[in-house]
């Protein structure tokens, strides 16, 4: 599913915000060789990179925001673009030149019906424990999807409910947000969205609310601590939650 790139607007604000002192983000015209510089960056470092590395990289006094703002102006239109995703910046194909590598990339795998409505809940519903994935599903959770979707790197642990059992609570990772264009999850589709798309019966969307998931931690969530938070902490985990 192609979305559409997040307003400059919006954007720049997000890069601004990461820079800003006091509310107030430094305004610097960005020179010939900044540009230079981040465009070089941004080609050859091989992973997408944040705002703030960036600006670690092109050093004091450089403006990242107008720099990367004007890369992606200069890069409008052309055969690669400057996009934002999961927080980092990065160039890539323009989306009408796909055809060009379909001969080239090997095809995805196909991810199996429960996994994408597992995938979906936890987007959605984040923080979100296994018990409630099963209610909201209406179904019992498998294992396997819960291992492919940790697998391939799109969910992630990232806390306990402070309730008894202390269950493990689930949400999105940002390899999520890169694979399917999001720039946060506020950029996930809303109800109005799903309509529009024909992916939600006009008849059913009256009565539903589309919820709108949040990186924050939930009041009734402990975080877990650094290096719990992988996969294998999971698997290794699985039957507390059982």
């Amino acid at each position: 599913m192609n979305l559409p790139d997040p307003p400059l607007a919006d954007a720049m604000r997000r890069i601004e915000d990461a820079f800003s002192e006091g509310g107030e983000a430094r305004r610097v015209p960005p020179s010939p060789d900044a540009l230079r510089a981040a465009e070089a960056l941004l080609f050859a470092g091989g992973e997408p990179i944040s705002a703030k590395a960036l600006g670690e990289k092109l050093g004091p006094g450089v403006d990242v925001a107008a720099v990367l703002m004007q890369l992606k102006s200069d890069y409008a239109g052309r055969g690669v673009q400057l996009v934002e995703a999961g927080g980092a910046w990065r160039f890539q194909s323009a989306p009408d030149l796909q055809r060009l590598f379909a001969e080239n990339r090997e095809a995805p795998k196909k991810l199996p019906k429960a996994a994408l409505e597992t995938l979906a809940v936890i987007a959605y519903h984040q923080p979100v424990t296994r018990a409630e994935i099963e209610e909201i599903r209406g179904v019992s959770l498998s294992r396997g999807s819960m291992e492919l979707l940790l697998e391939i790197g799109w969910i992630r642990p990232r806390g306990r409910r402070r309730t008894p059992g202390r269950p493990l609570t689930f949400g999105t990772t940002d390899a999520f947000l890169s694979q399917f264009g999001l720039a946060s999850l506020d950029a996930l589709p809303g109800k109005d969205d799903l309509k529009a798309l024909g992916l939600l019966d006009p008849r059913a969307a009256q009565a539903l609310e589309v919820p709108r998931p949040s990186d924050e931690a939930a009041p009734d969530e402990e975080p877990l601590t650094e290096g719990d938070d992988a996969a294998s902490f999971f698997v290794d985990h699985l039957g507390e939650d059982e």
